[in-house]
């Protein structure tokens, strides 16, 4: 009986969180996905930058049946980091891994254009964070441990993703993701709405759902109970 003897020191592990957006499928499947096909439409790249866990707890579906799905989210340009939900036995190797719940701590693979505030020592963590100028186009700006401040526009197509509120002081016109680590009292404000989608915690609209009086207006988000509200601001 021969032993292998590692040739070097041992092979760190270290358990580390990461910020996935979460689909919780239901049935009847088709359905479901033709209402995603039409979020996609609204705000094309929502999700294609972003790894996507799948929440199954509201369907019953085999290992096949959750593998093609999987298959149909991906010809949508979405990458199924993990499920949760299920325990799928027999199907080892053949599904992602299986995820458990958990707070949202780092950002995870985001694009090449991207602003990152990445955590700091556990008694230095910021409040807020401060963006002196626009947003351009594509690009992403993530704080999950506080408030997002931008002093100037938010290009089509960027997004901004805070733990808290969001303060935008110029025109809004791609995604602003406020609450996305739970928090519900958070809230979004701008000085000219234009956005492709706006959401605190699990809840958004669309700009189709935006009141035509509120087009190009000052407005703000928040959630009251379970349901995004968004008003003028005067």
């Amino acid at each position: 009986m021969s032993t292998v003897t590692p040739k070097g020191p041992p092979l760190p592990f270290r358990a580390r969180s990461y910020m996935a957006f979460v689909l919780a499928p239901r049935q009847p499947i088709p359905d479901w996905l033709a209402d995603l096909d039409a979020s996609i439409e609204c705000s094309k790249g929502l999700y294609s930058h972003h790894p996507v866990a799948l929440d199954m707890s509201a369907v019953n579906l085999t290992p096949e049946e959750i593998a093609h799905l999987i298959a149909n989210l991906s010809e949508r340009s979405i990458r199924v980091l993990g499920i949760e939900g299920i325990t799928p036995d027999g199907a080892e190797g053949a599904l992602p891994p299986i995820l458990r719940s958990g707070r949202v701590e780092q950002p995870f693979q985001l694009p090449d254009q991207t602003v990152v505030v990445d955590s700091v020592a556990e008694n230095q963590k910021l409040a807020s964070l401060l963006v002196e100028g626009r947003v351009r186009s594509g690009q992403s700006v993530v704080h999950i441990d506080g408030d997002i401040t931008v002093l100037g526009s938010v290009g089509s197509g960027a997004e901004i993703i805070a733990g808290g509120s969001i303060h935008i002081y110029g025109t809004l016109r791609g995604r602003a993701l406020a609450g996305i680590a739970g928090y519900k009292r958070a809230r979004i404000f701008c000085h000219r709405a234009e956005a492709e989608l706006l959401a605190i915690d699990s809840h958004y609209k669309m700009a189709a759902d935006l009141a035509p009086d509120l087009q190009s207006q000052p407005i703000q988000a928040w959630l009251e109970g379970e349901t995004l509200k968004i008003s003028a601001i005067n």
